[in-house]
């Protein structure tokens, strides 16, 4: 019987554009064991006894230098099935905004970063669920206003 388990959180992390906000997507290197050259949000694991909403925070310094200004519950659970442990894994999705002059630096899963339009990244993102969540951030958070407060943690 496969195992339900959460050790993984995803983070679109956003920043205030001239018009539009501007999404943080991170080039994965082309080693990389699991999806190489392809690009993403920022991915990481939960450490034992951490909080999935701590795990975000240290994931979008560790992987990019970058310590965020705020950060949301995004409404939206990522889900897959890994057929190599036979686990159903449930991920919680965050969002996270940062200040618009921040620099980025890259950890070593990464070779290249760009901020990008809504539009551009949904052209740019591989998987379907990585779509469904970029969705619901930019129409709930992003662009919301006071309906975003119910779900940000700081």
């Amino acid at each position: 019987m496969a195992l339900l388990v959460s050790k993984l959180i995803e983070v679109c992390v956003f920043k205030n554009g001239d018009k539009h906000p501007l999404y943080l997507l991170l080039h994965r290197v082309g080693g990389e064991k699991i999806y190489p050259n392809i690009w993403q949000f920022i991915t990481g694991s939960i450490e034992s006894n951490e909080k999935a909403a701590d795990a975000a925070v240290r994931e979008v310094i560790e992987e990019t230098g970058i310590k965020p200004t705020a950060i949301w519950v995004v409404p939206y659970i990522l889900s897959f099935y890994d057929a190599s442990s036979d686990t159903v894994n449930v991920c919680p999705f965050f969002a996270a905004q940062v200040n618009e002059n921040t620099a980025v630096r890259l950890s070593e899963e990464h070779d290249d970063f760009g901020w990008f339009t809504y539009d551009e990244v949904i052209s740019k993102l591989e998987l379907p669920e990585w779509r469904k969540g970029l969705k619901i951030a930019h129409e709930y958070i992003a662009c919301a206003g006071e309906a975003a407060n119910l779900h940000r943690l700081f």
